[in-house]
């Protein structure tokens, strides 16, 4: 099948990962049958639909999520962990098109969003295990210049004093990677276990009276009052629906399509390190970097390398997974040339023109939420708030996200991906000759 739900993967079943076998995976919930009534109807259980549905079933409103596979099963069990802070694209170049006083806005929900995130992880996952420390390297003088600068605009105009601009030398006492010219350090942001922490989502939502159902996957949504949401075997009926799926959702609506594209990205674990771990990084951080296919990377609990990247454009995942990322890793880690690698997987997450959030309303009833672009372990359970506001009648703070710029891809859904593949094409060479 080319639907990216089901290309890559066996259904109903997580792929095999150093986070899968590191978290006890519940049994599978029965899949809809039959019609339904609910308050609200949310397609997709990862983060976002599981905060919106937490939200909600605690504010006392019926809620049904429905999951074409299983909860955590997509993006939000597989991602890298890193909980960033504020968005994939420089606060200055948001305020320069929105204006100051949204994007300051903007800005401290991002703060709001990190702090959300810590509070639900230490309520119903502290096995997931938040660290403070993400690490951002730059590969020239000019790039180190640049994040320097942007710690001192968050600084001076948002009063964030967290993150710190580091000189080659200092990032280099705490990310043993040579290429890395210096960078800052951000003590606000930090990184999880992924699956852990939406798995421990699924389990406070269904206490606060969701229901979610697994292996049903949406084929089909009858606008109107209430918007019928149809399975292959069930029917919900319901006065609001959210679009939680990302990079997962098929084309349910064509114009949240046509402004998000699915991204395949890849991750490998290494071996333990046991005491060469300080080789690689000398103190518990998450770090990620400025290429345009971005390298991101942070050790594990039993100190592995968790090393992410290698995107591709296509439905459908490489062969062979190791190759690339081993290539990527031992270029930037020459110490660990010929290490043995336990474990790759692969996801498919969304990211917009802009590589920021889309969040919007399909029709009056039908929010939907994704494109978060590599940001979004901790953007996307803000935005399942702010759509659970919406739904309850405040939508100020939801009309202010959805300011953000995030236009269509030339050609809408038919050629999104071959300008990607050239984009990607283009960039990965200038990455490649370190222009």
């Amino acid at each position: 099948m080319s639907n990216a739900l089901y290309r890559n993967d066996r259904p109903g079943h997580f792929p095999r990962s150093w986070y899968a076998d590191t978290t006890p995976i519940p049994s599978e919930r029965r899949a809809l049958r039959g019609q339904h009534r609910a308050d609200v109807c949310i397609v997709g259980a990862g983060y976002t639909g599981l905060m919106a549905a937490l939200e909600l079933a605690e504010a006392g409103l019926s809620v049904i999520v429905l999951d074409a596979h299983r909860a955590g099963w997509g993006a939000s069990g597989r991602n890298g962990g890193q909980v960033g802070s504020g968005f994939n694209q420089d606060q200055r170049w948001i305020a320069a098109r929105i204006g100051k006083a949204p994007a300051r806005a903007l800005w401290d929900m991002t703060e709001e969003a990190k702090a959300l995130l810590k509070s639900r992880l230490s309520a119903h996952a502290p096995e997931a295990r938040f660290r403070p420390g993400v690490a951002h390297g730059a590969y020239s003088a000019t790039e180190a210049r640049d994040l320097r600068d942007e710690v001192d605009f968050l600084r001076r105009t948002y009063d964030y004093s967290a993150a710190e601009g580091l000189t080659r030398d200092a990032f280099q006492a705490s990310v043993n990677a040579p290429q890395y010219q210096g960078g800052l350090i951000d003590r606000g942001a930090g990184h999880i276990h992924p699956l852990r922490y939406v798995l421990g989502l699924a389990r406070a939502a269904e206490r606060a009276g969701a229901q979610i159902f697994e292996r049903s996957e949406v084929h089909h949504l009858d606008p109107g009052a209430r918007v019928t949401v149809a399975t292959g075997q069930g029917r919900v009926s319901a006065s609001f629906v959210i679009l939680a799926g990302n990079g997962y959702l098929t084309n349910l609506d064509r114009k949240v399509a046509a402004r998000t594209m699915p991204l395949n990205s890849f991750i490998a674990a290494t071996e333990p390190l046991g005491e060469r771990a300080t080789d690689v990084l000398r103190e518990d951080i998450a770090v990620a970097d400025s290429k345009f296919v971005v390298n991101y990377f942070r050790l594990s609990e039993d100190k592995r390398l968790l090393f992410g990247g290698r995107a591709n454009y296509s439905v459908a995942f490489p062969r062979r997974i190791e190759p690339a990322l081993r290539r990527r890793m031992e270029r930037m880690f020459p110490q660990l040339a010929g290490v043995a690698i336990d474990y790759t997987w692969g996801g498919t997450l969304g990211i917009t023109r802009h590589r920021l959030p889309l969040i919007t309303r399909a029709a009056p009833n039908i929010l939907s939420a994704g494109g978060y672009s590599g940001h979004g372990v901790a953007l996307s359970g803000l935005a399942g708030r702010l759509m659970a506001e919406a739904v309850r009648g405040q939508a100020e703070r939801f009309d202010i996200f959805a300011q953000l710029p995030t236009p269509a891809f030339p050609g809408g859904t038919l050629l999104r991906a071959p300008l990607l593949a050239a984009a990607m094409t283009w960039y990965g060479l200038r990455d490649r000759l370190g222009v």
